[in-house]
């Protein structure tokens, strides 16, 4: 692994964008994630117990995109 020189301000300083987008592109190769197949689809008569809590529901009753 390769071994970088950084000076304290270096260290200390907030990170730019292209430094943040640089460390991201050199992790890629890292984030490799195995394909797996979709899941298959569940009948929605065999989903049953979902409980959820009122303010969460008038959260989202209140919500254009979804509620009225």
């Amino acid at each position: 692994m390769p071994k970088f020189s950084v000076t304290r301000e270096q260290y200390e300083s907030e990170p730019s964008l292209a430094e943040l987008r640089g460390d991201s592109a050199r992790m890629v190769p890292h984030w490799v994630v195995p394909a797996e197949g979709a899941p298959a689809p569940v009948s929605p008569s065999l989903i049953h117990g979902v409980v959820v809590p009122p303010a969460s529901a008038r959260l989202i009753d209140a919500t254009p995109e979804y509620g009225r």
